[in-house]
């Protein structure tokens, strides 16, 4: 079976983070770097943002070398985007210490015409009205999933409700989705949510693993048990990225065994993440590497 590219448009960045475990500057980062480097591991991926012109050939390099198509990376005048945080001992928070949106602040995603015709779509977390403007380009895509943050449900709920009306599957965080929706238990808050449309409603819970919403049915998977957390940076991106990549990598529409198996793989995928800094572990990523831990860990639950 042929599988499905899937299209994400994101950002790109780099990173200063520091942790318990150390201090990493200036490393390749960005919700569309994390997202594509977990996805492609189990299928093509075709990226979409904007960099400055201080993004190298190493970097551009270290993608198509894990199959990630990068022609639809435009560049602009100026440095890429920057961010810098710093994490509790817990990893469950992170202290944002300073943004520099730089190119990112002027991005308007264009789509070429192989972009156009995609048929999976994960609009990573950035401004909802750009993510509106991704799916008024995209033709005619089997499914479509979006991220959010707390920013734009603060200031742009109105935007991320019309996003929610768009798309087949959303994913939030619990706090993302409490504050969104206004309910602290997430059974309601998720029921809330999926009236304004998504059919599937992804709840990333961190330490604590991740909860999916579909019709009637709620699945609860535990987090996959790592001994050296070293960084949580990007590991939400890179669940989607497992998430989405298998949903690629299978035919027909979604049903609820292909979702809970796709909950699986994002599961997985995201450990590796939390194992170096930023994408340090998922750059290295290969797929033997993953299915040997998909067994360990679905073997573990009885998830087949």
């Amino acid at each position: 079976m042929q599988k499905k590219p899937i299209l994400v448009v994101g950002s790109l960045a780099f990173d200063t983070i520091g942790t318990v475990r150390g201090r990493a500057r200036e490393i390749l980062g960005g919700s569309a770097v994390h997202f594509s480097l977990a996805a492609s591991v189990l299928a093509p991926v075709k990226l979409v943002g904007v960099v400055g012109k201080d993004f190298s050939k190493q970097h551009r390099a270290l993608l198509s070398s894990r199959g990630v198509d990068i022609s639809g990376l435009e560049v602009m005048d100026g440095n890429t985007f920057r961010w810098v945080g710093e994490y509790d001992k817990d990893f469950n928070s992170a202290r944002t210490i300073c943004t520099k949106l730089n190119v990112f602040e002027k991005f308007s995603p264009k789509l070429g015409e192989q972009h156009k015709a995609a048929k999976s779509v994960f609009l990573a977390n950035i401004d909802p009205e750009l993510q509106l403007g991704v799916l008024e380009q995209v033709r005619r895509p089997d499914y479509s999933a979006c991220d959010t943050m707390n920013l734009w449900i603060n200031h742009k709920k109105a935007s991320l409700t019309r996003l929610l009306s768009r798309v087949d599957i959303s994913f939030m965080n619990e706090d993302e989705l409490r504050l969104y929706s206004g309910e602290y238990n997430l059974i309601k808050a998720a029921r809330q949510a999926m009236k304004k449309g998504p059919s599937v409603m992804v709840v990333k819970r961190g330490s604590n693993g991740a909860m999916l919403f579909c019709g009637g049915s709620c699945v609860s998977l535990p987090a996959f048990p790592v001994e050296n957390v070293v960084d949580p940076t990007g590991a939400g991106d890179s669940f989607a990225g497992g998430f989405m990549g298998y949903l690629a990598s299978t035919s027909g529409k979604p049903d609820m065994r292909k979702l809970k198996t796709a909950m699986a793989y994002g599961t997985v995928v995201s450990s590796f993440n939390v194992q170096g800094f930023g994408i340090a572990a998922t750059a290295k990523l290969r797929k033997p590497e993953l299915c040997k831990r998909f067994k360990e860990y679905t073997g573990a639950l009885k998830i087949s």
